[in-house]
């Protein structure tokens, strides 16, 4: 997936992971994307500092119906 669709389907709703159902995306109360541990809560930028480079392949995120 790309940022973009990231971004939407995150925005629309739907669960986006990264690399197992242990890491999912979120969007936080002021806006920013991470990608949040399940187990720990411990979360990371969805991106880099420069807003634009995705902190894993485009092809580790995926949708969970």
């Amino acid at each position: 997936m790309t940022l973009t669709e990231i971004k939407r389907a995150v925005d629309d709703g739907l669960t986006v992971c990264w690399c197992g159902k242990n890491y999912r995306v979120v969007r936080d109360s002021i806006g920013e994307y991470l990608i949040r541990c399940a187990n720990n809560g411990d979360c990371v930028s969805l991106t880099w500092a420069d807003g634009a480079t995705l902190n894993g392949a485009e092809s580790e995120f995926f949708v969970v119906n």
